[in-house]
């Protein structure tokens, strides 16, 4: 949203349902003055305007008595409930009411357009989250959690998001900030009082910048794991035709989304869907089988598969159990230098083999991949361990050990990584500085840390935060 040209207190509208067919809609105002104008248009206006905060009001929206003489059921829009807030007690810190109506479309947008016409104005994105920043009901890292929950693809990805939306990312700034402000007291202690030596003996103590520094290299270094729960990876799935790719994309997806044939080269082009790894959101890709053909759409598909495994995050490489490993094969797993599983499939379907050849067997797929597993794309055999190899591969040096949430936004990791280096710079001056020439680091520090949860933030990180939101939140 605009920011520079944000009037404080104006009466805003917006519909924060789905403009849909639904049971219930859903059309929020906030602002100085929304009581009154919605009093208005209400049809118990006295029973709105004497309402106690956080209550419902029953009764009908209904349109101004224009013309003039109108009676009150030719003016009636809809049957609603209305939900009222009193400042500050509210989101936005404002006073404020949500209509709760009818969800079809006619009525809400009726609705919306009759506020529109009597005093609001249409809410810009992100404009209640902003409103709520300003007025001090939250900080820039739980709004930032908002949108996060919004955006969540998987129930842990929005559990980690609740986390900072509850404020465990805010305490452990808050923390490190704290540890640095009583580091710069003990250093003003010292400057100013030089002579009085008793009193200020051992004043400044180094433990705590030290502390500091290890918080926030364990909250830079979170970010690497924060990122993959939020924007989800990309996860290929390749092999010799017939190997049984499609069969596993249907059985990972529980859904029957590409087709299954015994025909070699059904697949001629890839096709993708979002999926859950163990908590991980990842865009996995079915693609054209490996094999030299000389069908033109399919040769075309072949090069796409390619394409797509130089991108990907992690490979799936499947083999059909029944027939082993190929020279093809071996020589496409050679030249991968993504991560990658080797997936034996059918592995329902196998003969079993000696102890002595499945050690044969073992040692030749750690010369190509990691990682292996068997698994039956048909019977669903094996796939919950392949989830889960998939996540740890994904994982693999990312997590940083922390029990609570980490940073939630590329923001805010560049915002620690400063305060990092500012703090990293004053400790090597103690060794060789007066403490004066620590200050200027150490209110660095603070600044960058300020700029994370909104304490010092420019209008155009706010710009770019609250452009994000959807509209009504």
């Amino acid at each position: 949203m605009d920011n520079t040209g944000y009037t404080p207190e104006e009466p805003i509208a917006a519909i924060a349902t789905a403009l849909a067919p639904a049971a219930l809609g859903i059309v929020r105002t906030s602002g100085k003055g929304c009581i009154e104008k919605i009093a208005a248009l209400f049809s118990r206006p006295k029973a709105l305007l004497s309402a106690q905060a956080h209550s419902l009001v029953y009764g009908w929206i209904c349109a101004p008595e224009m013309p003039a003489g109108q009676s009150l059921e030719e003016r009636r829009i809809d049957e609603v409930m209305l939900s009222v807030y009193h400042a500050p007690r509210s989101f936005t810190g404002e006073d404020m009411v949500e209509i709760s109506c009818h969800g079809g479309v006619s009525v809400v947008t009726a609705i919306y357009n009759l506020l529109l016409a009597n005093g609001f104005r249409a809410a810009e994105h992100g404009e209640y989250t902003f409103r709520a920043y300003i007025n001090g009901k939250t900080d820039l890292t739980k709004a930032e959690a908002v949108r996060e929950i919004i955006d969540a693809k998987t129930d842990l990805s929005r559990s980690r998001a609740a986390g900072r939306l509850a404020g465990h990312l805010y305490e452990s700034i808050d923390s490190v900030k704290k540890l640095i402000v009583d580091t710069l007291a003990s250093i003003e202690v010292e400057i100013e009082y030089p002579e009085d030596e008793e009193t200020i003996s051992e004043t400044f103590n180094p433990a705590n910048l030290e502390k500091a520094r290890t918080q926030l290299a364990d909250l830079a270094s979170s970010w690497k794991s924060e990122k993959i729960y939020q924007d989800g990876a990309r996860v290929v799935l390749c092999g010799r035709t017939n190997a049984g790719k499609s069969s596993l994309f249907n059985a990972l997806l529980k859904e029957d989304r590409a087709i299954v044939s015994d025909i070699a080269g059904t697949t001629r082009d890839w096709i993708e869907s979002w999926i859950n790894f163990d908590g991980i959101p990842a865009r996995l890709f079915d693609t054209a089988g490996l094999r030299e053909t000389e069908d033109v759409i399919e040769a075309k598909g072949v090069e796409l598969t390619k394409d797509l495994t130089q991108d990907a995050d992690v490979i799936l490489y499947l083999v059909d159990s029944r027939l082993g490993l190929t020279q093809d094969d071996k020589f496409f797993l050679q030249k991968v230098s993504k991560p990658l599983i080797l997936v034996w499939n059918k592995c329902d379907a196998t003969e079993s083999a000696s102890s002595e050849q499945k050690k044969a067997a073992d040692e030749e797929d750690k010369k190509l991949a990691s990682v292996t597993c068997p698994i039956s794309a048909k019977t669903g055999a094996g796939i919950a361990a392949l989830c889960t190899a998939v996540k740890t591969l994904l994982l693999a040096g990312k997590e940083s050990g922390r029990t609570q949430t980490g940073l939630g936004s590329e923001r805010q990791k560049k915002c620690v990584e400063a305060a990092l280096e500012s703090v990293t710079h004053a400790l090597a001056l103690t060794k060789d500085y007066t403490l004066d020439a620590v200050v200027q680091d150490l209110e660095d520090a603070l600044d960058a840390l300020g700029t994370v949860t909104g304490d010092v933030t420019p209008d155009d990180v706010l710009e770019s935060i609250f452009s994000h939101f959807c509209v009504g939140k």
